[in-house]
């Protein structure tokens, strides 16, 4: 590494912090004296997608994110909500630790992680992706979310609580 305002390689570390990102290190640069900051990350590997008709292109998080916000418009999600959703597939995809993937894979991904965010933004996304051309197969995938997200059954209460005596009248 050199100095970025006079070249020279004799440079010192001042701090160094740690995130889950990247590592920060403030350095001095021994021969002119000046200070800067470097950040060291891992670059990783985010495979290609092979798409339904064959053909090969590089993932695109600013695409996937764009997907996403047209099945989230005027839904109150937050936008760091869109943001974590896309890093949550791209890392995804780098787990996966292969040179290539269907873009299927980043579709169920998606679709999953969407059933959790938001269930107006899931349908919209699944209209699309699912290819859900008409009504019934639109109300078909709405009745399956709705039996996925259908409240527990409430359990009986003993109507008489433990803590409380028992009144009786006596005639």
């Amino acid at each position: 590494m050199q100095c970025p305002y006079c070249g020279s390689e004799r440079l010192k570390v001042l701090d160094t912090a740690d995130s889950r990102e990247s590592i920060r290190r403030r350095r001095e640069c021994l021969t002119c004296g000046a200070r800067f900051t470097t950040y060291e990350r891992a670059v990783a590997v985010t495979p290609v997608l092979i798409k339904a008709d064959g053909t090969r292109e590089a993932f695109d998080r600013e695409k996937l994110k764009r997907g996403i916000w047209h099945a989230c418009a005027k839904r109150p999600i937050p936008a760091m909500a869109v943001e974590q959703l896309a890093t949550n597939v791209e890392r995804y995809l780098q787990s996966l630790g292969q040179a290539e993937v269907s873009s299927r894979v980043v579709g169920d991904k998606v679709i999953s992680e969407l059933k959790d965010l938001d269930p107006i933004a899931y349908v919209r996304y699944a209209i699309v992706y699912l290819k859900l051309d008409d009504l019934y197969s639109v109300r078909a995938e709405i009745d399956k979310l709705l039996a996925e997200q259908a409240a527990p059954p409430v359990a009986v209460v003993d109507s008489q609580p433990a803590d409380l005596p028992l009144i009786t009248s006596e005639r």
